[in-house]
């Protein structure tokens, strides 16, 4: 997976592309934690992100949570495929998306 960050004062997007799978969930919870301080806005833009395990839908809902408490979260252009898992898990209640 590959993570492209853009910031602008308080506001965060992060840019997923590829496979969020066990070991990249594991990078992506490292990049998170190295970059929320002080972010008020988090954008997840998912457009090419094809694929998340189990343990991206635990970094992501770390990331809501932490989020909770400091701002909002929204994930932006979710795909069909990723939507599915996050709709059969019940993350798409858990989390704001904007497709």
């Amino acid at each position: 997976m590959e993570i492209k960050k853009e910031q602008n004062g308080n506001a965060l997007t992060m840019f997923l592309s590829g496979r969020l799978d066990t070991v990249a969930a594991a990078d992506f919870e490292k990049e998170l934690e190295a970059s929320l301080t002080d972010v008020t806005s988090l954008v997840l833009d998912c457009k090419d992100l094809t694929y998340v395990a189990s343990s991206g839908l635990r970094t992501f809902l770390m990331a809501q949570k932490r989020m909770n408490k400091q701002g909002t979260m929204t994930m932006r252009h979710v795909q069909d495929a990723v939507m599915e898992v996050l709709a059969m898990t019940g993350f798409d209640d858990l989390l704001q998306i904007e497709r």
